[in-house]
């Protein structure tokens, strides 16, 4: 029998900035409560601002949200803190907050809520295993979100020990790889996530469906606070996982969720 864990919860109250840790949230169908709430729109091109395409956004990681208040569940989404790489604050309540992203990301943005096929770009890095290396591409999200591709991100301490082993001279941290939910199983090795795939976990009395292995892209070479720029990291999962660390999941039972939940595969 497995034995695993929940060890860290992470959400973005804005898409592609840093974000805050938690000890406990609701996991709602929308995955963690008030996880991508908010989003930086072009007003040039309609599209999300997005760390995925450092070519036109290379600093979106020096900056970071927090709400000003916990989310609850049935009520509005509060208001959002984003700390700009300055160190200034601005609220997301405040009227000029549009005009202060706008002067800080020199280009004219609007900071929204989620709405129907937003969209946003993507660099490929120049690595040849990848399809078409140094090209852009564009996706749309979920209907109604700013996710990528589903609600839920998790990663396993398994997988980063792993990455780490076979990535001699790079810094192998969960950060580098955004997730939402950490899980420790102290038993396994290797890249386990992958067998979860069209399976359902249940984390204390959550249940999620596993949709799809995560596919990364050129955030995970990006530097993030201490961690430095390193395109090896990206290089290394091409060639030893097929490209791809953690998997996506979708909420199938509401619930709280909770550090040392304990986490067990149904099927």
């Amino acid at each position: 029998m497995m034995r695993a864990k929940v060890v860290s919860l992470w959400r973005y109250p804005v898409k592609s900035m840093m974000g805050e840790e938690l000890n406990a949230s609701d996991l709602t169908k929308n995955g963690l409560l008030g996880d991508r709430a908010y989003g930086v729109i072009d007003q040039a091109t309609g599209m999300l601002a997005n760390a995925k395409n450092p070519l036109k956004w290379p600093n979106m990681f020096q900056y970071r949200a927090n709400f000003v208040e916990p989310p609850k569940v049935s009520h509005p989404t509060p208001p959002v803190r984003v700390t700009i790489p300055s160190g200034e604050t601005v609220l997301s309540s405040e009227t000029d907050i549009n005009e202060r992203l706008s002067k800080s990301l020199k280009r004219e943005v609007i900071l929204s809520s989620p709405f129907p096929n937003a969209g946003f770009e993507g660099y490929i890095p120049k690595i040849h295993e990848l399809d078409n290396p140094g090209s852009i591409f564009t996706k749309i999200s979920p209907k109604g979100t700013f996710f990528d591709i589903d609600t839920v991100h998790l990663i396993t301490t398994s997988t980063i020990k792993h990455l780490g082993k076979i990535t001699p001279g790079s810094r192998i941290e969960p950060r580098r790889f955004r997730p939402n939910i950490i899980i420790d199983v102290p038993e396994s090795d290797g890249f386990i996530e992958n067998s979860w795939v069209g399976k359902i976990i249940q984390i204390g009395k959550v249940k999620l469906k596993i949709s799809n292995v995560t596919k990364r892209c050129i955030m995970t070479t990006l530097a993030q606070g201490d961690l430095p720029k390193d395109i090896n990291v990206l290089k290394s999962i091409v060639k030893n996982n097929a490209g791809s660390i953690g998997v996506y999941g979708s909420v199938l039972v509401e619930g709280k969720i909770q550090v040392d939940d304990f986490v067990q595969i149904l099927k």
